[in-house]
């Protein structure tokens, strides 16, 4: 059970103005949506994807890396990395597996034959909308796998949009239809505790020799 006069100890050590910031932020993050990437080559595609999830309220971001490990990119994130939760696979069916036992369906981004608009998609239910390689797309057990396929529509001569400009719009779209509805999207009461001490900790200098005098006074 988390230590809540340990929190607001710590919340001393916080400007006004970042911890308001962090109230207020927090108020509009959800992991009701999530996003997951697979094996994107281009460092920056998923570093921007981090950015757009963080710009949106989305919490968690999952990154599968069966073919292509790299560290995310900070000057793109620009910070993004410590402000959301990142997930990391080494197959894309583990990271099915642990979505679908979160009760997230999977959203296949590529265009199909039982495709939905964007502008049609149902935003009721907990959804991961998974993002592919810049070239091949996604794979073939993510098509196996997804419940639904949603596409961006586009009327120009070019096909398809860079993955990290698809992530920004469906983000943005998916998001503001999801704050004007009665869903209830917010973090629960414990995700917001646990989100308050990792980012005081990820902020706050000298933090576990804060906690330990914490605990050292009588």
């Amino acid at each position: 059970m988390p230590d809540l006069k340990l929190l607001e100890y710590l919340e001393t050590f916080l400007t006004d103005h970042r911890r308001d910031r962090f109230q207020k932020v927090l108020k509009q993050r959800t992991k009701h949506f999530t996003v997951a990437t697979e094996d994107v080559y281009q460092l920056h595609n998923t570093s921007a994807v981090m950015r757009s999830c963080d710009v949106f309220g989305v919490q968690e971001v999952n990154i599968v890396e069966e073919v292509n490990s790299k560290s995310i990119d900070r000057e793109i994130a620009m910070g993004a990395q410590k402000w959301v939760d990142l997930n990391r696979y080494h197959t894309t069916k583990s990271c099915i597996t642990d979505l679908k036992a979160n009760g997230y369906q999977i959203v296949a981004t590529t265009p199909h034959v039982e495709n939905c608009d964007l502008i049609d998609f149902n935003i009721s239910k907990k959804s991961c909308f998974f993002f592919g390689r810049e070239t091949e797309g996604l794979s073939q057990h993510v098509i196996d796998e997804a419940d639904c396929f949603l596409k961006i529509p586009m009327v120009g001569f070019t096909e398809s949009l860079n993955i990290s400009v698809s992530a920004a719009i469906i983000l943005q779209h998916v998001t503001a239809q999801l704050r004007k509805s009665d869903i209830k999207w917010q973090l629960t009461e414990e995700e917001l505790i646990e989100k308050r001490f990792d980012w005081i900790k990820k902020t706050i200098k000298d933090y576990d020799a804060i906690v330990e005098r914490f605990y050292d006074t009588p």
